[in-house]
């Protein structure tokens, strides 16, 4: 996912996908554990994927208190 696509996401649509993004970072690493992991630099994608979301809610953050 790109930066510019999450910029245009709402605050509880930038929510949801983080949620979705962590849990998908929990499956990953879990089938890493146990060796079922099939592309393995999904994980790297997925980190920066929760970064990016992460910069945008505290840009926003920033913005709104001054």
């Amino acid at each position: 996912m790109k930066a510019a696509e999450i910029k245009y996401l709402s605050e509880a649509e930038l929510e949801e996908k983080l949620a979705e993004l962590k849990q998908e970072l929990f499956n990953l690493r879990f089938q890493l554990a146990v060796n079922q992991l099939d592309n393995p630099t999904r994980i790297k994608a997925v980190k920066k994927d929760i970064a990016r979301i992460k910069t945008i809610q505290r840009q926003r953050e920033l913005a709104a208190n001054n």
